[in-house]
């Protein structure tokens, strides 16, 4: 494909729709029939959007399509555009905006349901959705959330954030684990079992412990499969006070980690493009945490 961008086009919402549609369905077919065109129409639509950016956006075999590097970075602005469009024409017609904050596994822990509650009572013009999206960033470099509720050591520098509080580590256990019965477990003690660590979404990095003392690890990919290593009994799991608060599961118990450090509970958002309630929520959750 030529490099040079196609001057005489235009950009539509038509093609960013089609784009979005064809990986949310991960096929041209499935995106034909969503968006009730041919599957012609949506080959061409995209076409038109790859000749507009001068740039291959995807990946695509008889079998399956992926994006190419610059597709991944096109699909998430074009997120954030539907997204943004969608927000103005529900403003239009009802008077009331939406607000997305996504989390990747907790939201605001203990204190999620008060800040529901209390967003409904102090902010009713605002509708608010709490989202769960297992990447880094709780779905805000997707484009899929406003603000995002971020325990995990990711790099903040490309986002605008503030630090709501803390939380408290604890480990999750088997519920018939040896240590179930005791009151509280010690950071150096951990070494000696195995580790479930959630490599993507997770707040537990194996620089807790010394290099030359560190446990065994066992790699997990998201909230569920996490919780279910533990409860098999074959690993262990340190957490902040928010799992322990939204994911009481049966067979698995959790006991205060002594002697480590709080993990840091951060809401960030686009610098460039805040959401106009994104103060209230930071006055709010910061309220509740402290």
């Amino acid at each position: 494909m030529d490099d040079a961008k196609n001057p005489s086009a235009a950009l539509e919402l038509k093609h960013l729709r089609c784009l979005v549609a064809i990986m949310d369905t991960g096929s041209f077919t499935d995106a034909a029939h969503e968006l009730g065109l041919s599957q012609a129409a949506v080959s061409r639509t995209l076409a038109g959007l790859e000749d507009i950016l001068g740039m291959r956006l995807l990946h695509r075999t008889s079998r399956s399509v992926s994006p190419t590097a610059t597709g991944v970075q096109v699909l998430a602005r074009a997120r954030v555009l539907l997204a943004g469009t969608e927000e103005l024409v529900r403003e239009a017609t009802t008077g009331r905006t939406r607000l997305h904050i996504g989390h990747a596994w907790s939201a605001f822990g203990r204190h999620t349901t008060e800040f529901q509650r209390r967003w409904l009572e102090q902010h009713p013009e605002t509708d608010l959705r709490l989202i769960r999206h297992n990447t880094p960033t709780g779905g805000l470099a997707e484009g899929l959330c406003d603000l995002a509720v971020i325990r995990a050591p990711i790099d903040l520098k490309p986002w605008a954030h503030v630090q709501i509080g803390q939380e408290a580590r604890y480990a999750a256990l088997a519920s018939d684990d040896p240590w179930a019965r005791r009151r509280s477990i010690r950071l150096a003690e951990i070494p000696g079992r195995t580790l479930a660590i959630d490599r993507r979404t997770g707040t537990t990095a194996l620089n807790l412990w010394p290099e030359q003392d560190r446990p065994a690890v066992e790699y997990t990919h998201d909230i569920d499969d996490w919780l279910a290593a533990i409860a098999s009994g074959r690993c262990i799991g340190l957490t902040p006070q928010a799992t322990a608060a939204q994911y009481r599961r049966d067979g698995i118990i959790y006991r205060p980690l002594r002697d480590a450090e709080p993990v840091p509970v951060h809401l960030i958002w686009r610098p460039h493009s805040p959401h106009p309630a994104t103060h209230a929520a930071i006055a709010l959750a910061s309220d509740l945490y402290h």
